[in-house]
């Protein structure tokens, strides 16, 4: 009887539940909207309050009007989702994926306290004492407020957002952002000014690593945390970051929003994307992790720092090599007399994890779909017993992969042996032969973006400045951490050369024929590389009148190709000229040309004119 009283109220209340949304359709539809606003701007308040938390010293009253504002963002958390459950189920349990659901039922338990006060005898006080403590309320409350923030910047890129003016402004935001997170009194030790906070952001995101300042002796731990947070956004990308929290927690976006994020993440279908994303991310952090395990053991005996130090420095330099960055915690950076002059494993190690980051994420995905092709080859080989013959996958590698393969190898041996011969009696003096092998090829490896400097690049011969400015100017490869041109364009060039010296019709390599779209494309990229490379040297030069020629040059080339190394004029720079730079890596790191695309907008084609020629000669 009282099963049958239940099942009755429940039908009822459900019934009724329908009657109303069906009535209401239109006023729950603006309702869900507003309310969605109201949570991501309420958001963007718990991110802020955090962060004034953490940089800031309080007292009694700041701590009790922080927590008022993150009671009442939690409030509008908690109404959020028991709205979306109420009125927008269906929608709400088919978009939303298993660790949403944790995040939201972790949001509904910290109300907790509210309607259950702290028991005097908690049934398991394990549970208790998590549930009722900060350390469970405020990560509950930041995850969701990066899950909300994602999914309105998702939202915005669903509404056919120009994907160069998006990926450019998120930049500009997270610039800002970032400028005004390393003014926290807590982030530095003595202050800093703006401008000087303004050139570091710009530095990080844009994952350059040039600096007018020490970094060792001006940050504190929380302002390389928030430096390699930076670093770390702008290597992957700001779109790629909220488009894996809003795609993996609730589920796939619009169309429009994942046809960007496939050209993006280099992913072959919509069904991989979510994988393809997981995968880039796990690699990073899997790469990231063994690469500060490994520089953990190679610098415990030689740097005399603490077990803590020593991890943090692990870490920040790992980040930092992976992404390409070159900032580094240690005074005097890599160059570090430590460092120098004692084991030469952290320099291998360095030249592992800056290869790993600049070798392009479209390869990295190549080769973990030809592992699994042949990998279900094998599987389906050894299964089968009717003795048929299963054929051997064919054409495992890209084009694309072969090509950044044998353009980077080539570039790498170049610049090792070119360092080699130039510096063995300059720079490399004093040094042994194994000691000048590890130095040559940690400085082949990072003028290609990482901007590390182990020996001062002001003492180097002109012809070695000379090299080390082309490999800056090529940079990594395409969809990478790196910067420059990339070396896919740069093959795309050579190999456009031999086919007009040998008189060929179309380019091709690997048995394959390029795309005519991306030898424009690559001649393109190479002439606006040129023309803003003279442009901002022209001005730096103009500037800074005083400051030798060769130096400003260099500056010019490491901020627009977002390298990083510098002959140590940064700090005498003044803050017009800063702010050119600040110009500079923000068009290297995003790409003129994708910039102008998206200024521009897309022509349609013009009607076809009668042919004619130019004399070239």
């Amino acid at each position: 009887m009282k099963r049958r009283v239940i099942n009755y109220w429940c039908r009822l209340t459900r019934n009724g539940l329908d009657k109303f949304r069906r009535r209401f359709a239109g006023g729950i539809r603006v309702a869900i909207g507003l309310l969605s606003v109201v949570t991501v701007v309420a958001a963007i308040a718990c991110l802020t309050c955090f962060t004034v938390y953490i940089g800031y010293e309080h007292d009694a009253g700041d701590y009790n009007t922080l927590r008022l504002i993150l009671r009442i963002v939690q409030g509008v958390f908690v109404a959020n989702i028991l709205f979306n459950l109420v009125f927008n189920f269906r929608h709400t349990i088919k978009d939303s994926r298993v660790i949403k659901w944790v995040v939201d039922i972790g949001v509904l338990l910290s109300v907790l306290p509210w309607l259950y006060p702290h028991p005097a005898h908690p049934w398991i006080p394990l549970l208790e004492r998590v549930l009722y403590s900060n350390y469970f309320l405020y990560p509950v409350m930041v995850a969701y407020s990066v899950v909300e923030v994602s999914y309105g910047v998702t939202r915005l890129t669903g509404r056919r957002t120009n994907p160069s003016l998006m990926l450019s402004g998120s930049f500009l935001l997270f610039i800002g952002i970032g400028s005004l997170l390393l003014m926290l009194p807590k982030c530095t030790y003595g202050g800093i000014s703006y401008i000087d906070s303004l050139f570091v952001s710009t530095s990080a995101v844009c994952i350059t690593g040039l600096t007018p300042v020490d970094v060792s002796v001006t940050f504190t731990p929380l302002g390389l945390l928030v430096i390699a947070c930076l670093v770390q956004i702008g290597a992957l990308g700001v779109l790629t970051f909220t488009s894996f929290f809003s795609m993996f927690f609730s589920g796939s976006g619009s169309i429009y929003n994942q046809l960007m994020m496939r050209d993006l993440v280099y992913s072959r279908t919509m069904t991989s994307l979510i994988p393809t994303i997981l995968y880039i991310f796990v690699l990073t952090v899997t790469v990231e992790a063994i690469g500060a395990v490994m520089l953990f053991f190679s610098v415990k005996d030689v740097l005399p720092m603490t077990t803590e130090e020593l991890v943090m420095f692990s870490a920040f330099h790992s980040v930092s090599a992976f992404c390409n960055a070159g900032f580094s915690s240690l005074p005097g950076g890599m160059s570090n007399p430590l460092l120098l002059y004692g084991d030469q494993s952290v320099y291998w190690v360095m030249s592992l994890v800056i290869v790993s980051g600049s070798i392009g994420f479209p390869l990295l995905v190549n080769i973990r779909d030809a592992i699994s092709r042949r990998f279900r080859w094998f599987r389906e080989r050894v299964i089968r017993r009717d003795g048929q013959v299963i054929p051997r996958p064919v054409h495992l590698f890209s084009m694309n992969t072969k090509i950044v393969v044998v353009a980077f190898g080539v570039l790498f041996l170049l610049g090792a042996v070119s360092f080699f011969f130039l510096e063995q009696d300059n720079s490399l003096r004093g040094f042994d032969f194994w000691e000048k092998i590890s130095q040559s090829v940690f400085n082949s490896v990072t003028p290609r973006s990482a901007g590390f400097s182990s020996v001062n690049p002001a003492g180097f011969l002109n012809v070695t400045l000379v090299v080390v400015m082309f490999l800056m100017w090529v940079g990594g490869a395409s969809q990478s951490t790196g910067g420059g041109i990339k070396v896919n364009t740069l093959a795309a060039i050579i190999l456009n050369l031999r086919s007009i010296i040998t008189g060929r019709n179309t380019v091709t390599a690997f048995r394959r024929t390029i795309a005519i779209g991306s030898i424009r494309r690559a001649n393109a990229v190479v002439a606006l590389s040129i023309f803003s490379f003279f442009f901002y040297s022209v001005a730096l030069m103009l500037l800074e009148p005083g400051l030798s020629p060769r130096d400003l040059l260099f500056e010019s080339c490491s901020a627009l190709f977002t390298v990083g190394s510098s002959l140590g004029v940064t700090s005498e720079l003044s803050q017009p000229s800063l702010i050119l730079l600040c110009t500079a890596m923000f068009l290297g790191r995003v790409g003129i040309l994708s910039m102008l695309s998206g200024v521009v907008g897309h022509r349609y084609d013009t009607p076809r004119y009668p042919s004619d020629t130019i004399v070239i000669n």
